[in-house]
Parts: structure tokens; C-alpha cells; sequence
């Protein structure tokens, strides 16, 4: 291992299309993919978020086996570079002290880095082939080789070609397949963009399962439902597809902040709500759904989206929950 000396707008969405899925009785369209910065927001809007953290396991020798967290608040965090290859620097400087942080994350010479998982990485500057690349290093300290892999959630850049949003996480060992691991999370001017859910054993829909979809395994679609009254929400990945319709209630439009009670139909004071998976959908539903955050376009059309929902087929105490963030 060797040490290193210090170092010293439009966007145009890159591989994060929106992907919608086809449930029963049910025949969806492609939506127009989001772009991160919303035009008008509702109470509740969403921030980009820009930070950078790592754990370092026992005999790591980049991280020492110490924690690391850092925010605009507490450290210059920039990025430089395109989706071929970029660097996230982090700069923490005081009277009494200089921390330092760079991580180095490229695509495979010749081509650029979209959302997706990036296996059998070696150091960025020495890759060779068709492998990727992944350097962390700092405080002095960097690897002679690398092994790991990192993941892009999110990537997006301007009409330079620069970098504008960046959300991923990596793994690095130092010189070995099987050294001790420094895992790290980069994000950039980034937006939220997942669905998660758990399910209990006689939920019809999900029967049992559980699941994590995210910009690197996933596509997601947002687009108007029931004549732009509703939204629905799609998410495709991980050999596993899902489709939420929801309409406010009758006379009423959604509102960041509430929680609603769902049908299987829009009445008054009562949402319409269903999320449908794999070829199940339940006939009639029962449960709750709640809205964190909506943001509006200025023609009104819903952009950025996050809810938290429990949903029942009919009168059955099984329930499927879930957490939806579309950019938000």
C-alpha cells in the first residue's frame, strides 16, 4: 500500500427511465422520466440531498476501521468529472485540523456510468479490460490494487456532459478479494427514488415477501391516473414487478400530510387504493395511505411523490405495507 499526497444546469436523465408494468386487468404506458428539481412544491417538498458516508471494518487500511459522515454543514463536498468517470472530493477544514476524502468511480473504458450494479471493479487509473473502476482513498492512504464493486442509483448530467446528480454506494477491499471492506455512500444533489415493502405470510398479493427496489436494480414510472384525478405508480426489477392506482376522495385532491383511509374506490372521505404485484391484485381493499410529499409541476401534474401505505385484500387481517419515493 502506498500513501497519496492532498489533491487539490439543465440536466438530461441518464438510464433512469421509467419502466411500467402490465397487472390484472390492468394495461399501463410508459411515463415521462422526472427530472430531480421539481418546479412547484406542495407543504412537505422534497430537498436534494448531498452527503457522503463509510464504515471501515477491523484491519481496513484506508478507513482504520472507523466511521465517517459528512454534509455541507460540516465539509466542502463537490464532484467533479462526467459519466465516464468522475470524483466526489470531501474537504473538512479547521484551525486545528484537515480531513480529506476521494472517491473515484468509472465506467468501463469507452463507456458511462448509468444506474445499475458495477461488479469485478479494479483501481480506476490501472483498470484494465472491460472492468470498472473504484478508488477510495484519503487521509494519506490509498490501495496499490482494489477489489469490490459499487452501485449507481442515480446519475445525471448537464449539457457539458458534467456530472449534476449522483447517488451509490460502494464496497473496496484494499489488495485482496477478501480484505477487510470500506462501504461508503455518495450522494449528490440527489432525490430519493425507491419502493420497499414487507407483506405477512396470507397477503394474497405479496404472499410473504419482502423487497428493496432502488435506481440500480429498478425503473420506476409516476404518471396521471383516472383522467388526472389519481396517480400510478410503477416499479419493475428484481424478477418482481408492482403497480399502485390511487385517486383522492370524491370532490378532493391529494395533500402532502395526510393520512387517508382507502377502497377499492374513491368515496367521499375515503382515497382509492391498490397495489397490485406479479399477476395478484386483491378485488377490494381496506387500510391506510399516507402522503409524505408532492410536488406539482406549474400545469399541475404531480413530479415527485412519496407515500407510506398499509393495504388488506377485503376483510383480511394480512396486510401488505410499503414506502413509495418517486424523486421525493
Amino acid at each position: 500500500m502506498r500513501t497519496r499526497t492532498r489533491t487539490g444546469r439543465g440536466r438530461a436523465v441518464l438510464g433512469t427511465l421509467a419502466g411500467l408494468t402490465a397487472t390484472i386487468g390492468l394495461t399501463t404506458a410508459l411515463a415521462a422520466p422526472a427530472h430531480a428539481a421539481p418546479a412547484q412544491a406542495d407543504a412537505g417538498a422534497p430537498v436534494a440531498v448531498t452527503e457522503y458516508s463509510h464504515t471501515s471494518e477491523a484491519g481496513d487500511y484506508i478507513g482504520q476501521g472507523g466511521t465517517a459522515a459528512y454534509t455541507p454543514d460540516t465539509a466542502e463536498i463537490a464532484v467533479t468529472g462526467d459519466a465516464g468517470q468522475l470524483r466526489l472530493r470531501v474537504w473538512a477544514e479547521s484551525a486545528e485540523d484537515l480531513t480529506w476524502w476521494e472517491v473515484s468511480l468509472a465506467a468501463p473504458k469507452g463507456e458511462r456510468l448509468r444506474p445499475g450494479v458495477y461488479r469485478d471493479v479494479e483501481r480506476t487509473p490501472l483498470r484494465t479490460g472491460r472492468a470498472p473502476g473504484l478508488d477510495v482513498y484519503g487521509e494519506g492512504r490509498s490501495c496499490d490494487d482494489v477489489y469490490g464493486r459499487f452501485a449507481v442509483n442515480q446519475i445525471e448530467t448537464d449539457e457539458s456532459g458534467a456530472v449534476t446528480v449522483l447517488d451509490a454506494t460502494y464496497t473496496q477491499r484494499c489488495d485482496s478479494a477478501t480484505a477487510p471492506a470500506l462501504k461508503g455512500v455518495v450522494k449528490y444533489r440527489a432525490f430519493p427514488l425507491s419502493y420497499t415493502y414487507t407483506s405477512d405470510p396470507d397477503d394474497f398479493v405479496a404472499r410473504g415477501a419482502s423487497g428493496d427496489h432502488t435506481g440500480a436494480t429498478s425503473i420506476f414510472g409516476l404518471r396521471p391516473w383516472a383522467g388526472g384525478r389519481g396517480l400510478q405508480y410503477n416499479v419493475e426489477g428484481n424478477r418482481e414487478s408492482y403497480s399502485a392506482l390511487m385517486t383522492p376522495p370524491t370532490g378532493e385532491q391529494f395533500e402532502a400530510g395526510r393520512t387517508y383511509p382507502v377502497g377499492g374506490t374513491d368515496t367521499e372521505g375515503v382515497a382509492g387504493f391498490g397495489v397490485s404485484g406479479n399477476g395478484r391484485a386483491c378485488a377490494t381493499t381496506t387500510g391506510t395511505l399516507t402522503i409524505l410529499k408532492l410536488v406539482r409541476d406549474d400545469a399541475g401534474t404531480v413530479t415527485a411523490f412519496a407515500a407510506r401505505f398499509e393495504q388488506h385484500c377485503g376483510t383480511s387481517d394480512a396486510g401488505l405495507r410499503g414506502t413509495i419515493r418517486y424523486y421525493a
